[in-house]
């Protein structure tokens, strides 16, 4: 061993298991953060300590930490679910559009080392389950290092857009004609006099308790996502995104007319990555003929520039796809110790059993249609 490397940090890991704990590493998590360039939104400590306040079950957290000379270089925030299969599985669920860990950028192997060795003690008797990996996610320097069985399977499927200014995602489009009807609904939108408000920190509570509101009104009497009506979802976006305005990790959007709040969205921010999470729209909006969709991707554009990327996140809609954004595919990460290679098997029979299941009814929903 020569000098230099006897004199560089060694890497210890620890496994927190205590809500406290969790909660007291927003600071170094923070810092870790800023430091992995593959990190979105959704590994912030702010989103995923909320997450767990709502979604968590006591007993079941499993936080890995990497240090280096007491700075944390590593961290993968997982809890342990009993069913269908017992799993190490992140933090964040299925509210959340992408799953990762955090790894220092400047690491040189020995953090993405240790965090694999200590993943592999806190298994046991476990699978490791990462779904809706994205692509470059820090995860995969782990995958990659996993000494057992490991195996990856497609998840859902992500819309994304360059983040450049509204002016070109319009010459994206694939005609003269299509540019110009968006160029007049961004005309109509000024027309009517559509103002749009950044939030500010004080004021974000109350600007999501309306987007909620607008939310549930405009998906009234039809098919909606019924988690986004539940409470436990509300007190999480609030405890949430707060703090995330404040660390410029979240943008809240109000759009008025005549003074009177008729949309608000929350776009999600991180240096490489802007996303559309949610919003709620007032109907009369579409009653004075506002194209909602132009709207909210004007503002969420403006918001992303120099980020690299501007994500549709998950989601299949047709109107996405008006935009000719580019399909990435996340991946679901699958890693098994030796003893539980059988159950590595069973997730992988019923992932697939599940993608059947899908294509047969979505032929049969065709066949209705035809």
């Amino acid at each position: 061993m020569t000098a230099t490397e006897t004199a560089r940090p060694v890497r210890t890991a620890e496994l927190v298991t205590d809500e406290a704990r969790f909660a007291a590493l927003a600071p170094a998590w923070a810092r870790l953060y800023g430091r992995c360039a593959a990190a979105t939104p959704f590994q912030s400590h702010a989103w995923l300590h909320s997450w767990w306040l709502s979604y968590g079950r006591r007993g079941r957290l499993r936080v890995l930490l990497v240090r280096a000379g007491g700075e944390l270089v590593a961290a993968a925030p997982l809890m342990l679910v009993r069913r269908p299969l017992p799993a190490l599985v992140p933090l964040g669920g299925a509210i959340s559009d992408y799953a990762d860990v955090l790894l220092d950028d400047s690491d040189d192997g020995r953090a993405a080392g240790a965090l694999t060795e200590a993943l592999a003690d806190a298994a046991r008797t476990a699978l490791i389950d990462f779904r809706e990996v994205r692509p470059g996610a820090a995860v995969e320097r782990v995958y990659g290092r996993w000494p057992g069985p490991r195996r990856t399977a497609a998840d859902s499927q992500c819309l994304e857009l360059p983040a450049v200014p509204m002016e070109g995602l319009v010459a994206r489009l694939p005609s003269n004609k299509a540019q110009q009807r968006v160029r007049a609904k961004l005309r109509k939108l000024s027309a009517l006099g559509v103002e749009r408000r950044a939030v500010q920190p004080a004021d974000v509570d109350a600007a999501l308790g309306r987007l909620l509101e607008l939310h549930r009104l405009q998906w009234q009497g039809r098919k909606v996502t019924t988690e986004h009506l539940q409470p436990r979802f509300r007190e999480h976006l609030v405890r949430a995104v707060g703090p995330m305005v404040r660390s410029g990790d979240a943008a809240v959007t109000e759009f008025r007319v005549a003074g009177e709040v008729m949309a608000v969205d929350l776009t999600l921010l991180s240096p490489s990555l802007a996303g559309g999470y949610l919003y709620g729209a007032h109907p009369g909006l579409r009653e004075r003929k506002a194209d909602v969709a132009v709207m909210l991707l004007d503002a969420c554009a403006e918001r992303a520039g120099g980020r690299g990327t501007l994500s549709l996140l998950r989601g299949d809609e047709p109107y996405k796809h008006h935009w000719r954004p580019d399909p990435v595919v996340n991946r679901r990460l699958l890693m098994a110790r030796r003893r539980t290679t059988p159950l590595l098997t069973a997730a992988l029979c019923d992932a697939a059993a599940r993608r059947r299941g899908r294509e047969v009814l979505h032929r049969w929903r065709e066949r209705r249609q035809g």
